[in-house]
């Protein structure tokens, strides 16, 4: 009898079971499900922001430093390269846009698709209607004795010196009032955020040029020149073709001025000693062989990118005119190994790029004569300048010229798109 009710529970308790694992194993799987779907939106999210992160500015804690060119630039020496043409598309009319609209039409670069990720994550970006959020203005005398009068924000604004164009691009301006009996109101800004070692990428669609102008876009370190220059883009006058340069303390040098020797497009002026106690502050420059790159040429063809990349290998600087963009580059996901050859570069084997280059700030500013436009004041010969700006204008000296003739500051004017700073 025991054993007979013994089987009848034991046939019960089997039964319960079943009924129970018929409810539970739904539940359970449900569970599972439930836990692996909402693993899968959080996969997801993870993605988006690991990749996103390429294209959003991380927070950084900015420190408000402002630094000075060298204060004894001198003109680099060296005659006509050439004024060779840029194997880019022709002008579609967007550069030369008068004061009032100052609005460049830009070509689209090439359609091809573009790496999803890179190595190089932002940093900082500047651009559309934030572009002057995280710079600081300088308002102290030119270190470089250059005929112009650097403003605030305020009044810069106010003068119509700076604004946001209908385009969303960054504008900066020289004042352009006929006559003046001192120094123009002018702008220069540095980055709040330093960097070292990094790719700092300018798209621009048109800079200053014209008789008695000098603007440049350009990195740099403290207690110059220990904390080394870098000028990304540069030049005075009337010239057509970028002159990328580095100043450092004694010891860094180039290693060659052969095109070959050093894989760049562009032709090393003024030696090879960077240093700026050994060349009177000259530095080692190499001017870009193509008429686009800088001044009337650049703005004619719609303006173009600069990348300026400082890494193991050294530095280097690449320059791609409108239409010949990268779509790496506009997609937020530079890959700088796949440029092709640098319009400059400085290798590391001959200048250590984290010993003589520290904690850079980036800087946009224009100045009018000084140390290197007012000098060659008298001087031809080099792409775009083939007629001394002293011929062109029937004027004796650059300062006369800027303080007689505000209309000839028309084209006096930075217009940028976006500034990016990246690091791996």
């Amino acid at each position: 009898m025991t054993t007979f009710w013994t089987f009848l529970t034991y046939t019960f308790f089997l039964f319960d079971l079943s009924l129970a694992t018929k409810s539970l194993v739904p539940r359970v799987l449900h569970g599972l499900h439930a836990h692996a779907a909402r693993q899968t939106h959080s996969l997801a999210r993870d993605l988006r922001v690991a990749f996103g992160g390429i294209l959003a500015p991380r927070a950084l804690a900015e420190q408000n430093v402002v630094y000075c060119k060298s204060a004894k630039q001198v003109p680099l020496s060296g005659g006509s390269l050439g004024n060779a043409s840029a194997s880019a598309p022709a002008p579609t009319g967007g550069g030369g846009a008068s004061q009032s609209t100052t609005s460049t039409s830009a070509k689209a670069g090439p359609s091809s698709t573009a790496p999803s990720s890179s190595p190089w994550k932002l940093l900082n970006s500047y651009q559309g209607s934030s572009f002057f959020d995280g710079w600081d203005f300088f308002t102290d005398p030119d270190p470089t004795e250059g005929n112009v009068q650097y403003v605030d924000q305020q009044t810069a604004a106010s003068s119509g010196l700076l604004e946001i164009n209908s385009q969303g691009n960054a504008v900066m301006r020289v004042e352009t009032t006929p006559v003046v009996s001192g120094n123009r109101k002018s702008i220069r800004i540095t980055t709040q955020t330093q960097f070292t070692g990094g790719l700092v990428i300018m798209d621009a669609v048109h800079m200053p040029t014209g008789c008695g102008t000098w603007p440049a876009f350009w990195t740099n370190g403290p207690n110059w020149p220990a904390g080394g220059e870098i000028d990304i883009v540069e030049g005075v006058g009337d010239y057509t073709n970028n002159q990328a340069t580095i100043h450092t303390n004694i010891g860094c040098t180039l290693a060659s001025s052969s095109r070959s020797v050093l894989d760049i497009s562009g032709s090393v002026v003024g030696g090879t000693d960077c240093a700026a106690a050994t060349t009177n502050n000259e530095g080692c420059g190499i001017r870009a062989a193509t008429n686009n790159s800088f001044g009337a040429g650049f703005n004619s063809n719609g303006g173009g990118v600069y990348a300026m990349k400082w890494d193991s290998t050294g530095i280097a600087v690449y320059f791609f005119a409108r239409g010949s963009v990268p779509t790496d580059i506009t997609a937020g996901a530079p890959q700088p190994d796949s440029w092709g050859t640098a319009l400059a570069r400085w290798p590391a084997a001959s200048c250590d790029p984290f010993k003589f280059f520290t904690d850079h700030n980036a800087i946009f500013d224009t100045t009018l004569c000084g140390q290197w436009a007012g000098a060659v004041w008298d001087t031809a010969g080099i792409p775009g300048q083939e007629q001394s700006c002293s011929q062109r204008t029937g004027v004796s000296t650059c300062q006369a010229f800027v303080q007689a003739n505000g209309a000839a500051m028309q084209e006096a004017y930075w217009e940028v798109r976006s500034v990016q700073i990246y690091q791996t």
